[in-house]
């Protein structure tokens, strides 16, 4: 099942696509794509539903990040062994992740309003999963079947507050806008092999980041093990993977985001963002 979630920020309604890529309203059948909904149970109730006889959403409307009730958002940083290397970073012994605030989460087709001082915001293409049931101490061999579904997420990153200001990564990974998601929320039984699945990010057509899950250090069952052992993941939980190569931060001379960019990140099978940035006026 490929779900989602439609219409104003903050407002939006549960929805699912049907086999023609139309979206089909869950508003009475689901409160939202969160807690028990991303079950085994609550998602077996929607994959029993037959998606032609539930109402078509409005043609052209907004999507929003297809999945709510998020507690955190955990991400897992340099997690491809090439991007490590552009980056002028070891390669990790063991994952290392950091907290991304919630807030931080926008639709797929969202605009992304930077303030005037962020001046070397970057790009990052990433696999996302959601977590469908409680995780803690969980073992690798059981990891998988927490995993609601994965989609596409854009870990966009203000690097200079995340590497020349002072404390942790999260203060340049957390502004609004910060976590494009979406466009669907794929459940795990339809998103393919989890690590083997292409990732791509250009912007303003120019190809920039190319890339496959294959190629992470650390697999989904491992980052699920990994993380539960330091804090319970709940229904909820978006855990993103980490990048592939091709980040403004590694090019020669580093390119960054400006007013009027537009970036396209892909997935395979995950669908397809596309974020306009603007820049607020000081």
């Amino acid at each position: 099942m490929r779900l989602v979630r439609f219409g104003a920020a903050g407002d939006e309604t549960p929805g699912m696509l049907d086999a023609a890529g139309r979206v089909r309203s869950l508003a009475g059948v689901a409160g939202d794509i969160a807690g028990d909904t991303l079950s085994p149970g609550g998602l077996a109730r929607l994959a029993g539903l037959d998606p032609e006889t539930l109402p078509l959403a409005p043609a052209g409307v907004r999507l929003g990040p297809p999945v709510a009730g998020v507690g955190k958002i955990v991400g897992i940083g340099l997690n491809y062994a090439d991007h490590a290397a552009e980056a002028g970073m070891a390669l990790p012994s063991e994952p290392i992740f950091f907290l991304k605030a919630p807030s931080a989460l926008a639709g797929p087709r969202d605009v992304l309003e930077l303030p005037p001082d962020a001046l070397k915001t970057d790009w990052e293409v990433e696999l996302a999963f959601v977590i469908g049931t409680r995780a803690k101490n969980v073992s690798e061999g059981g990891a998988l079947a927490h995993v609601a579904g994965y989609m596409v997420l854009n870990d966009i990153s203000e690097r200079a507050w995340q590497i020349e200001r002072l404390g942790q990564w999260t203060k340049g990974k957390s502004h609004d806008g910060f976590a494009p998601a979406g466009p669907w929320l794929v459940t795990a039984d339809a998103a393919g092999d989890p690590g083997n699945l292409a990732l791509s990010l250009d912007v303003n057509g120019v190809p920039r980041q190319r890339g496959s899950t294959a190629t992470m250090v650390f697999g989904i069952a491992e980052i699920v093990a990994y993380v539960s052992r330091f804090m319970t993941l709940h229904p909820g939980d978006i855990v993103t993977t980490g990048t592939p190569p091709g980040v403004g931060m590694g090019m020669k001379p580093p390119v960054f985001l400006k007013d009027g960019d537009v970036m396209r990140a892909e997935i395979a099978g995950l669908g397809v963002q596309e974020t306009r940035v603007r820049v607020a006026e000081g």
